[in-house]
């Protein structure tokens, strides 16, 4: 094994440099779970680097989950921890070994969510005894859901959050072997639930307003059966699509009607902590568009609630199916989101968390910019000064020159963000797609910092990102 760290580790004879190495070895599974590493001193040796450099380097891998120490028997690969996960999803997982500062969750700041206290206290004292077949939405969440929706939806319903959404709907529009239209980079369940309906991803490329039309039209050529997109604050870049970017790809979409009329699935899963006005194709295309609304990021994932709208003969057969399984979403829970979305405390509590992160993604702009940084795209909306674009939302899209040695470096400095990879439709994708695409994703390599969760130190974090970047 000691030869194939050696031959890993390129001039640079650093602690990131060969954790880096050895990471690639692990990930590309030359380094299989349970191997046990040669011993600090051996490769140290070999390498002819002081044993205190290869120590450093085997506590950055023991930082990112990917190794143990067992003390005199040495140290070992770790087996993966996330074996009952869908593969993408463990990928973005990732290890569960703690850090000083974790922003590779993707979830909010747990300080900034609103107190339930009063919507509690408004939950009946007993459960609801009404009929198996009662409405499954109660009638003022759907009016007041309704009132706040980008366009008037024919029918609405109420599911268990997102990706329970994103899941019925695909099950209902989708046949095995349909190709689906698919932004890249994505959040990785998408992929896990497009691999799981034995779907074939063809990736369209973004930029700071949602996806390119160019691409978009190119891929229409593949004859989809449905188009999974995000509209506010994309997980993982923060880009928010802009009323003109959705009336291009409506352009673009009206144009192609004569050859393909895909099913356009949307989520606004951070829609209440957004600091962009609601956009959706349906204002357009309401016959054929199916848009999601949940509330994970601004009221609590635990609450494990969102709204589904679109035409009737779609929400229809998700709700029929829905009656074979869970039946409904308890109305508890719903009590407890009108509340939270009514109630003028709560309604502030939103607001003021809106603010914040806006405020948390300006002030990390800003310091990465200061170091050369500026930001994932180039240009454009969200700009808090010349050249800046902030993202949307809570997360950063950072390119890097080597992931792996991005990520063992932060761990070496106590911070854990999350890996590009699992994010890229185009690895292992049905198709090409377009040339533009594939220059954008072609050894692209990224991560993802939840800069939402940072709340001090701004300038500190930056810097180590931004050598992390480079490294």
């Amino acid at each position: 094994m000691i030869d194939l760290i050696v031959g890993a580790v390129e001039e640079k004879k650093t602690p990131e440099a060969i954790a880096a190495a050895v990471s690639r070895l692990i990930r590309s599974g030359e380094i299989a779970s349970g191997d046990r590493l040669p011993t600090v001193r051996d490769l140290a040796s070999v390498l002819g680097v002081s044993p205190a450099t290869v120590s450093n380097a085997w506590q950055a891998l023991a930082g990112v989950g990917l190794i143990t120490s067992r003390g005199r028997a040495g140290s070992f690969v770790l087996q993966a921890g996330t074996t009952w996960m869908p593969a993408h999803f463990a990928e973005l997982a990732g290890s569960h070994v703690e850090a000083r500062l974790d922003l590779s969750s993707g979830t909010p700041d747990a300080e900034l969510l609103p107190d339930l206290g009063a919507a509690l206290a408004r939950v009946p004292s007993r459960a609801d005894t009404s009929s198996y077949l009662a409405g499954r939405v109660l009638p003022e969440l759907e009016r007041h859901l309704r009132a706040s929706w980008p366009y008037p939806p024919e029918s609405l319903t109420i599911l268990d959050g997102a990706l329970d959404a994103v899941s019925r709907s695909l099950d209902v529009v989708l046949r095995f072997g349909d190709r689906v239209i698919v932004e890249d980079p994505t959040f990785p369940p998408f992929l896990d639930l497009l691999d799981q309906c034995g779907a074939e991803r063809v990736p369209v490329a973004v930029d700071q307003h949602g996806m390119l039309p160019d691409s978009l039209a190119f891929a229409l050529r593949s004859n989809p059966a449905a188009i999974l997109l995000q509209t506010r604050a994309h997980n993982p870049t923060g880009a928010s699509m802009s009323e003109g970017r959705a009336r291009e790809l409506v352009r673009v979409l009206r144009a192609a009607s004569h050859l393909t009329d895909p099913v356009i699935i949307e989520d606004d899963h951070s829609g209440e902590i957004s600091t962009v006005r609601a956009t959706s194709l349906g204002s357009w295309l309401p016959h054929r568009t199916l848009h999601i609304r949940s509330y994970a990021k601004s009221h609590g994932p635990d609450l494990r609630i969102g709204a589904l709208a679109g035409p009737s003969n779609l929400i229809d057969a998700i709700v029929s199916r829905r009656m074979l399984g869970p039946g409904w979403t308890s109305r508890m829970l719903q009590v407890i989101l009108y509340e939270l979305l009514t109630a003028p405390e709560s309604v502030a509590q939103v607001a003021a968390a809106r603010e914040t992160y806006h405020s948390r993604q300006i002030a990390m702009a800003g310091a990465l910019a200061r170091r050369g940084f500026g930001g994932g795209f180039t240009g454009g909306g969200g700009a808090s000064g010349a050249g800046i674009w902030v993202p949307d939302g809570i997360n950063l899209w950072m390119p890097v020159a080597d992931e792996r040695a991005a990520i063992v470096s932060l761990a070496a400095s106590g911070i854990r963000v999350a890996a590009g990879t699992p994010f890229q439709a185009r690895v292992g994708s049905a198709l090409d797609g377009d040339r533009e695409s594939r220059d954008r994703s072609e050894h692209a390599q990224a991560i993802r910092v939840t800069v939402g969760l940072v709340r001090d130190d701004f300038d500190k974090v930056a810097a180590l990102l931004a050598t992390a970047a480079a490294a």
